[in-house]
């Protein structure tokens, strides 16, 4: 059996790109780089590793999962900052999934910063 491939559609397999983020092996370059890997953590199920990427000044109490959504697929649109000298960035996604049958989209502008030099998520507005 062939490994899987990554869900964040990088075209890597989970292993060699958002696996290594989420096992603590490796830590995100920049805020496009978190932002996906939080989308993977979302579609393997790993609270624990969004929790942990959830700047503590926004971050909520707990970060429940609903089992019965499945993540189907990630587009990535613009950009700003968040690259490997900035100290803030934003990322635009667009995140599908399936639920009870029924396809769903949600668009975000996901703001990230870095603290104590690694990249955590701070909010989004929806788009």
């Amino acid at each position: 059996m062939p490994p899987r491939r990554c869900p964040c559609g990088t075209g890597l397999t989970y292993a060699e790109c958002c696996g290594r983020l989420h096992d603590g092996t490796a830590a995100a370059a920049t805020a496009e780089q978190l932002m996906r890997s939080r989308y993977s953590a979302f579609a393997v199920g790993d609270a624990g590793y969004l929790r942990e990427t959830w700047d503590p000044a926004t971050r909520p109490r707990s970060v429940g999962l609903d089992p019965a959504v499945r993540w189907t697929g990630l587009e990535v649109g613009a950009t700003t900052g968040g690259g490997l000298f900035d100290t803030e960035g934003t990322v635009a996604f667009r995140a599908h999934s399936r639920a009870a049958g029924q396809e769903h989209v949600q668009s975000e502008g996901s703001r990230f910063r870095r603290l104590d030099g690694r990249w955590v998520y701070v909010d989004g507005e929806p788009g």
